[in-house]
């Protein structure tokens, strides 16, 4: 497997800079950082949560490797609460992605993206392209012009 079919189609239609890159198999962002050689904080993970009173939606929370959510500052940026999703909750919401390995663009499965103020600072991003192999790094600017995330602090 190689960069996600999805995000490809999408980078590509839409003329948006990008450079792909393969690393050793990594389960974890930090993982896949030291095999790429980069810093931590340059690799943005994609965490998945549900919001809502009943976790009825599903959202993306885009933040530098080694941080975390802080459940209750994301709740106050989305204005609703939130928990992690389990697996079985968006698994299936991916199908072109290995569990753990999707990218960050909310807009290709129709969901919303919270970026980490932290992240629009830098002016590149690193990111999981579908696989547990492969990324994706780009201009920080066209990321936010094509994803269109929330940005807050939460990490």
């Amino acid at each position: 497997m190689s960069i996600s079919t999805r995000l490809k189609a999408y980078l590509d239609q839409n003329q948006i800079p990008y450079e792909s890159m393969s690393h050793s198999p990594s389960y974890t962002a930090q993982g896949a950082a030291a095999t790429m050689q980069i810093s931590g904080r340059e690799l943005a993970k994609t965490v998945v949560l549900r919001a809502g009173e009943n976790g009825e939606e599903t959202i993306l929370a885009v933040l530098p490797a080694p941080r975390h959510v802080k459940l209750e500052r994301l709740a106050a940026v989305a204005g609703k609460p939130v928990r992690l999703a389990t697996e079985t909750e968006f698994i299936s919401l991916f199908p072109d992605c290995e569990p753990g390995a999707m990218p960050p663009f909310g807009s290709l499965y129709d969901l919303p993206v919270y970026v980490d103020e932290s992240l629009a600072e830098d002016t590149q991003i690193v990111f999981n392209a579908g696989t547990h192999r492969d990324a994706v790094r780009m201009r920080y600017e066209d990321f936010a012009r094509a994803a269109k995330p929330k940005v807050g602090s939460f990490a």
